[in-house]
């Protein structure tokens, strides 16, 4: 396994108990098994009403007690130590300041909020109540971003001039739900959902971002929110972000083509751990966690395609999702930072905003200066 583990002198105090809002996708493909598998935490209480899912928690976890809501939490908030929120995004606010008024620290899965605004307030309420506030931004410890991240602080590429980053995926026909609904106040669509990822490695490999333009496009018959959609972010220090995410890609492009003055990165294919994940395989059994194929590795190099023989392979470093939560044990043990802060996750939701206004108005959008001064030189 090559999660990080809890800090040195704590493995004998009790495990710190978490309570998990939501049992859908996020909660129980990611955050679910990542809890259970992190060293000082254990998996307490989960919240959800749907009795099929409590079947499916309680074969995994047997001992977890469950709730039908998250006000039932604030009554026995002396019994927790975290409240994990994974239910639909217009529940993250109300839910993570109902958890901090009672006092518990909160991870909430991205995006943290459905503006800047609403996080601003999130992370200025923990910050006056002294608890921890964290974003799940898992895609920070996938295998080709820890990868790129390593050749970006060697010199490989030299002054980096475009990053392109491509989330794309082949569903021709929509799914539905709230991830797809129209509905403004569900906060959905592909621009708030993987756009979230994209945005976010963006600003931590990169720096601010002092301008957007982007497109955002219903293509499927019957969809109703974006599902093909592109960012394109110019960075306080001049390197150009272009991102895309997309539901309706018949041919995929390369995960990363990142281009610099000395050379290029050129990775192909997802990260495995969300599919490992999804086959039930799981980080604190598995010796092979994150690892990657050597066909899969991405080529360095400049002059040429990888495609046809062009550059130099560069073995992926193991993707490392079991990081996050062994660094938010940390963080509750020590009162260090957090993996992620909320200021973070406040960015990324301006670049959003604004992309969201670029695209609606057809126009390229500024991003202030104070928007962003308070996460200027954040990284993983």
């Amino acid at each position: 396994m090559t999660g990080t583990g809890i800090a040195p002198g704590t493995e004998t105090r009790a495990p710190l108990r978490v309570a998990l809002v939501g049992y859908g996708l996020a909660g129980s493909v990611f955050h679910a098994p990542l809890i259970a598998a992190t060293e000082g935490l254990t998996l307490d209480t989960i919240v959800t009403s749907n009795h099929d899912r409590r079947d499916q928690a309680r074969a995994e976890f047997p001992e977890v007690r469950f709730v039908d809501s998250p006000d039932e939490l604030w009554t026995r908030a002396d019994e927790l130590d975290l409240i994990v929120i994974a239910a639909p995004n217009k529940t993250h606010v109300p839910i993570a300041t109902a958890a901090l008024k009672a006092g518990l620290p909160v991870v909430v899965d991205k995006p943290l909020a459905g503006t800047a605004a609403e996080a601003r307030e999130l992370a200025a309420l923990a910050k006056d109540r002294g608890l921890l506030l964290s974003v799940f931004q898992n895609r920070r410890w996938d295998n080709d971003f820890l990868t790129l991240k390593q050749l970006l602080a060697a010199g490989e590429l030299g002054d980096v001039q475009r990053f392109e980053s491509r989330f794309e995926r082949w569903r021709p026909q929509p799914k539905g739900g709230w991830r797809e609904s129209g509905d403004p106040s569900e906060i959905g669509g592909l621009l708030y959902d993987l756009g979230s990822h994209v945005v976010d490695q963006a600003l931590v490999l990169f720096g601010p971002a002092v301008r957007v333009y982007a497109e955002a496009d219903v293509r499927r018959p019957g969809a109703e929110a974006d599902d093909d959609t592109f960012i394109a972010i110019t960075h306080a220090n001049g390197v150009r972000s272009h991102l895309y995410a997309s539901a309706t890609t018949a041919q995929l492009g390369p995960r990363f083509r990142v281009l610099g003055s000395r050379a290029g990165y050129v990775k192909y294919g997802l990260d495995p751990q969300e599919a490992a994940l999804r086959e039930g395989r799981r980080p604190a059994v598995d010796e092979s966690w994150g690892e990657e194929p050597e066909a899969l590795w991405g080529h360095l190099g400049a002059g040429d395609s990888p495609l046809t023989g062009g550059g130099t392979p560069v073995p992926t470093l193991p993707g490392d999702y079991p990081a996050y939560y062994a660094a938010v044990t940390t963080a509750l043990r020590e009162g260090s930072a957090p993996p992620v802060i909320a200021e973070q996750a406040a960015a990324a939701l301006d670049v959003l905003e604004a992309a969201r206004r670029s695209a609606r108005e057809g126009v390229t959008v500024e991003i202030t200066a104070e928007s962003t001064s308070e996460t200027k030189g954040a990284s993983a």
